[in-house]
């Protein structure tokens, strides 16, 4: 899998998640950039992401994510 596959597919996820179609994500995406992420979306974020590219996190990689690009990578190296 690699990136021009993923970021649509997570562009969309993360507009489902947060209820907002106008979201556009980057390798450089953090929570702060986004309003409504929180704590708790954050673990609905991961869940969505989870479901949508067959895959799981293991809890070190979900605390460890800086920003999108490094969930980018996960997902690219490991996703379906």
């Amino acid at each position: 899998m690699d990136k021009q596959n993923v970021l649509p597919r997570l562009t969309q996820v993360f507009r489902d998640v947060f209820g907002d179609d106008s979201i556009v994500i980057s390798d450089s995406t953090t929570s702060a950039d986004i309003e409504d992420w929180d704590s708790i979306e954050h673990i609905n974020l991961i869940g969505a992401v989870e479901d949508e590219f067959s895959m799981s996190f293991k809890m070190r990689e979900v605390s460890g994510m800086k920003n999108v690009g490094e969930m980018i990578a996960l997902i690219c190296e490991r996703g379906k």
